[in-house]
């Protein structure tokens, strides 16, 4: 498979997030959207790692926090899985520090308590 860009990635990861939803609907918990955007991402044929560890430091020193992405897709895009009522400024922060922690450019929050997918989708940059 050819290098895709993490725009390509979102298409596609989006397109997939989408699938999840019109099979699952709204209600679950964020570990069965997990799970399943994990089996259709790699239907896509994509490299996907679950729950990836993110290595925190302060003043040079490792802390064992334990940060976890929910899913990362091609080493480039960081998913953050939600199933709340409503997105808030927390969640956009905590996905931007993922990002940052990573050295990573795109990420999105995905929030599968909606009615309509479309809505429960905030993309996220990291401007390195």
């Amino acid at each position: 498979m050819p290098v895709l860009s993490e725009n390509r990635l979102s298409e596609m990861i989006i397109g997939a997030a989408i699938e999840v939803h019109r099979e699952l609907g709204p209600g679950l918990l964020e570990s069965a959207y997990e799970e399943a955007l994990f089996i259709e991402l790699n239907e896509l044929d994509l490299f996907v790692q679950k729950q990836v560890p993110i290595e925190t430091y302060y003043k040079g020193k490792k802390l064992n926090v334990g940060f976890r992405m929910d899913l990362l897709v091609e080493n480039k895009v960081i998913i953050e899985l939600k199933a709340v009522e409503k997105l808030s400024n927390i969640h956009l922060a905590q996905t931007l520090t993922y990002l940052k922690l990573s050295q990573k450019k795109l990420g999105l929050i995905l929030n599968f308590n909606v009615n309509y997918m479309k809505s429960g989708i905030k993309r996220v940059v990291n401007n390195l």
